[in-house]
């Protein structure tokens, strides 16, 4: 009874923990899409709301040479970056969230324009 009773207990404290982080939601383009055309900006969503000052974003092309522009833009839950015009090829999106409950998460994800 009682390892049944940790269990259920690490359980639930892990479950907590780990929606405590404001994890990528989705992102346009899509994580691992390929678009026909280029974006103009790179949207990420969240699932809690950030803390601007320290939440980042940047695009980088395949030789890791940034392809934003300036910083992002931070609005609740939502991180938006212009991109500069995109050449077909494969681009890496890099990100780090901070949210409001001061826990801070990180990731990137890949997306193509143009066909393969």
């Amino acid at each position: 009874m009682r390892t049944i009773i940790a269990a259920t207990t690490a359980l639930l404290i892990f479950a907590a923990a780990a929606h405590a982080h404001a994890l990528l939601d989705r992102a346009e383009p899509r994580v691992g899409s390929s678009v026909p055309a280029a974006p103009r900006q790179v949207s990420l969503w969240f699932t809690q709301n950030l803390e601007p000052a320290f939440s980042t974003v940047e695009v980088q092309d395949s030789a890791g040479a940034r392809v934003d522009e300036g910083k992002p833009r931070i609005e609740r839950n939502v991180m938006r970056i212009a991109v500069k015009p995109l050449p077909p090829g494969t681009y890496k999106v890099i990100w780090r969230a901070l949210s409001v409950d001061t826990h801070t998460a990180e990731g990137s994800f890949n997306f193509r324009v143009g066909s393969r």
